[in-house]
């Protein structure tokens, strides 16, 4: 089911999440309606505190347990929606969870992918992208970008 999206004024976004420590039924359609919401938007991730439910699941449930290197560009929100800032970010990470069925799980990701998995896991921290602008002269509004640099953002605004 497609739920709607907390916009970053909202208090669940700032507190942070509490962690699963069983897998069940009402998890796995939390999964789902994090999924749904998130393709819908559409989004490169969603968390789960940003449809209002405070608990430590996003799409892939995931922690970082490694990370190299430095990677600095935009990024959005889609509790944010039309802004886009500078965030300096991990270059490659690997990060663990549980999948769906509650099996631990690892990944390594690298790019955008590490991008959006950071992103995603301050959300549960109760942290948003503009906590961590390299300049809050880098905010700015998606319309006010030209050429390669909007490219560049609307793809990133959609975590």
């Amino acid at each position: 089911m497609v739920r709607p999206i907390l916009k970053f004024e909202q208090p669940v976004l700032r507190e942070k999440a509490k962690k699963v420590t069983r897998i069940d039924a009402s998890i796995q359609r939390l999964l789902d309606d994090l999924t749904e919401t998130m393709l819908d938007a559409p989004g490169a991730g969603l968390a789960a505190n940003q449809i209002g439910v405070p608990l430590r699941v996003c799409v892939v449930n995931p922690e970082v347990v490694k990370k190299e290197g430095v990677q600095v560009g935009y990024e959005g929100c889609l509790s944010y929606p039309g802004w886009v800032g500078e965030v300096e970010r991990a270059e490659i990470v690997v990060v663990k969870g549980r999948n769906r069925h509650g099996k631990e799980i690892r990944i390594k990701s690298n790019g955008f992918t590490a991008r959006a998995f950071q992103h995603e896991l301050d959300h549960l921290d109760g942290v948003l992208f503009t906590d961590r602008l390299t300049s809050l002269d880098t905010l700015r509004r998606v319309e006010e970008l030209a050429g390669e640099e909007k490219e560049e953002a609307v793809a990133a605004a959609s975590g």
